[in-house]
């Protein structure tokens, strides 16, 4: 497949490549200004505003009024969207649609310029890379019906993360801002297009002390993350009988974080939620992300265009972290130590460095594994009319291979005299040894059919599907191949899909959608496919200055799929398991208004989001990390209701924003009834506010303040512990353009 990804490569660029004509603004009521890029799978408010599917855009102009570099901040009032924080600065968000767990956003299909960015995909989904959201010029949430040409995940929903692109005149930006826990964030690009020829360069830096404090210890929680970027482009000339453009993208970024799996007891987080124990001292991640991608996009003739996509992303992560504490008998892991402090008294005093242990007592895990995806996908489009009837078809085909290979170690450590030092390297194979592999052909075909004020969306998908598990055993390390175990699994699933969509006017429109809900296999044996059917129906209005949608949805399951991960709470195998039938069903409720719509100087537009989730399992079974299901039992981790309110007061010379989300309780375990206290998180309420002044029309001041009533609550209880959301903060800086 190398030499097929390559021979794509040189063949595209001898033809020619992808970015379009720019716009001046988005809006949802004016469909001349659509903007045409093969790097977004909606384009604009508009085009999201007339799927036969619930569809949510986040333009550049949403972006600009907070400038969050925290992607569980940008999506947090996008409803129907569940975001599971980790480590309060958003850098391996846990991100959930419609009652799917949320777990290292594992479950929805993950896009960056329209092509899968999750590590491997199809073979280990769980997103421990995940692409700089302050590189991002748009977001664009797929869910109900309108996802299925975007697989493999076709149940809760897709993301796509449109990056910045080559600006049509030469034009730049310098951002740099400064704030709390000495956190910094640097942003640079630069680009320029020519009759034939485009480029754009990108450098963005982040980096913070963090905010936790390690037990006697001088080492700081932060990280240091850093991101480059290449763009170039080759096109005809515009008014061309047939136009090409060709463009390559080059990304590389690192990143390195003293981040832990290892929280805190319950008592001693009232006692300090930002204390670390000293056991997590050598905690560290290690990453390190590259991706080549090359986009062709031809137009043969006027209604009809391809584009193709050929890409390589490759990803290698180390997190070295502590994972069980041995004593002299057996080891106990970390989430049990945390669990039951009492039991494990001996255990929590280790890492918590109030005694003195043996040497190799605590056991800290190299999770050393490395990623590759890559492959070629080709989306045509043709639209024509008959009369007053409008046709528009989407066909489109992907092949695609990844894998996942897992080389990790054990290392041994001692606390001496409160501190924790090195007594044993472990042999590399010695813990996981084994590779996941995967190769999928994908194929969908979408038919968009207008008569009058109806649209009819019916479309169909295949994926068909090998995952193989190629086990070598802890005890051949140079994979020699003696204790080899192999097993596979093969699927080939179709999946249709219908869209309504009935204009009652410009200002009116009823949707609805029935789909199959899809998640692949595992390689295991018994790792089933996720399956489901999923329905939704919505009213949307947008008139004058107020817009407003309601969606109602259902997803029945005859198969819900959970995995075992030590970041959803189990022993991290990775290994799939069935939980057998599901219902999941919801509410989701936008509305925005602007009050001062008839001023000539100001602006005040309010926006209102609200999620209700409900969600029921009718299975008995034992999960390693969801603990013993009964029938009736809740998913875990998801809340019940969520509500976000933002206001954002515009003026030429300056704006003024406040946003402020609630997040309902939830539990960590499945359950029904009242939630146990050591497997509940609380409800929560964070606001965030943003303030910027403009210089000139070229260089702003800009200034945001993150959970400004400083709510301590926990966030997480997994994997091992409860942790804290960022605290009380205030970051400053400057923009400039060019």
């Amino acid at each position: 497949m190398k030499k097929v990804v390559t021979l794509a490569f040189i063949s595209m660029s001898i033809l020619g490549f992808s970015q379009e004509k720019e716009v001046k603004k988005d809006t949802i009521s004016t469909l001349s200004e659509v903007i045409v890029n093969s790097d977004a799978i909606v384009g604009n408010k508009f085009k999201a505003k007339n799927k036969a599917g619930s569809t949510f855009y986040l333009s550049e102009a949403d972006l600009k009024v907070f400038r969050q570099d925290d992607i569980s901040r940008v999506l947090i009032n996008v409803p129907g969207v569940t975001i599971q924080e980790s480590d309060g600065f958003g850098l391996r968000p846990s991100i959930g649609m419609r009652g799917t767990n949320p777990d290292r956003s594992s479950k929805i299909t993950l896009m960056e310029d329209g092509v899968l960015i999750a590590p491997a995909p199809y073979s280990a989904p769980a997103a421990y890379y995940f692409p700089t959201a302050a590189r991002m010029k748009a977001f664009e949430i797929i869910k109900g019906g309108s996802q299925i040409q975007y697989g493999p995940y076709t149940t809760a929903g897709a993301l796509n993360m449109v990056s910045t692109q080559i600006p049509s005149n030469f034009s730049g930006n310098v951002t740099a801002t400064y704030g709390s826990y000495n956190t910094k964030h640097f942003y640079t690009s630069i680009g320029d297009s020519f009759k034939n020829f485009g480029y754009l360069v990108e450098y963005n830096n982040r980096n913070s002390d963090g905010f936790m404090d390690i037990d006697y210890s001088s080492k700081d929680t932060g990280f240091d993350a850093n991101d480059y970027i290449a763009k170039f482009r080759l096109n005809t000339d515009f008014d061309a009988k047939v136009y090409q453009s060709l463009t390559l993208k080059l990304q590389y970024s690192e990143d390195a974080s003293h981040e832990t799996y290892l929280g805190l007891t319950d008592t001693d987080y009232k006692a300090n939620p930002y204390r670390r124990y000293l056991g997590s001292n050598e905690d560290n991640l290690i990453t390190d992300h590259f991706q080549m991608m090359a986009t062709h996009y031809i137009r043969p003739i006027q209604n009809l265009t391809f584009t193709t996509k050929a890409y390589r992303n490759t990803f290698a992560r180390n997190w070295y972290k502590l994972d069980a504490v041995n004593l002299g008998t057996s080891s106990v892991s970390i989430k049990n130590i945390i669990e039951d402090p009492v039991k494990y008294s001996a255990e929590y005093n280790a890492i918590a460095g109030n005694n003195n242990t043996v040497a190799n007592a605590l056991r800290v895990k190299a999770n050393n594994r490395n990623y590759e995806a890559q492959g070629v996908q080709t989306v045509g489009n043709y639209n024509f009319n008959t009369g007053k009837i409008k046709h528009d078809l989407e066909f489109g085909v992907r092949y695609h291979e990844d894998y996942e290979d897992r080389y990790q170690w054990v290392d041994g450590y001692a606390i001496t005299n409160k501190f924790m030092n090195q007594t044993n390297n472990g042999l590399g194979g010695s813990d996981a040894n084994r590779i996941q592999s995967a190769k999928a052909l994908a194929s969908h075909i979408l038919y968009n059919l207008t008569i009058d004020k109806l649209t009819l969306t019916p479309g169909l998908r295949n994926e068909n599907i090998i995952v193989t598990n190629n086990d070598y055993g802890i005890s051949d390390p140079n994979r020699i191949g003696a204790n080899l175990k192999t097993t596979e699994n093969k699927v080939n699933v179709w999946i249709p899909g219908l869209g309504l969509l009935y204009n009652f006017n410009d200002n009116y429109k009823l949707f609805a959608s029935l789909h199959k809900g899809f998640s692949p296999a595992g390689a295991l044996s018994g790792e089933d496919a996720e399956n489901s059917i999923n329905s939704e129906i919505g009213f949307r209005m947008n008139k004058n200055a107020f817009a407003t949608e309601i969606v109602i949805y259902n997803n029945e399951y005859s198969n819900l799929q959970g995995a075992d991960t030590m970041s959803g709470g189990g022993s991290g195998t990775g290994d799939l398991f069935n939980a057998g039938n599901a219902t999941v069903n919801g509410l989701e409720f936008t509305a925005s208004y602007d009050v001062l719509n008839k001023s000539t100087a100001f602006r005040l537009p309010i926006a209102l989001s609200y999620t209700y989730t409900n969600t029921e399992l009718k299975s008995d079974f034992v999960s390693p990390s969801w603990g013993t299901v009964k029938n009736g039992d809740e998913i875990p981790f998801i809340p019940k209701n969520q509500l976000a309110l933002m206001a954002d007061l515009e003026h030429k010379k300056f704006s003024f924003a406040a946003n402020a989300r609630f997040i309902g309780e939830f539990r960590t375990k499945a359950g029904q009834g009242e939630i146990p206290a050591n497997y509940k998180i609380d409800d929560n309420i964070i606001i965030d506010l943003a303030a910027k002044y403009h210089l000139t029309n070229k260089v702003s001041l800009t200034s945001n303040v993150i959970n400004l009533l400083d709510s301590d609550k926990g966030v997480a209880r997994t994997p091992a512990g409860l942790r804290p959301s960022h605290p009380f903060g205030i970051n400053a800086g400057i923009i400039a353009r060019f």
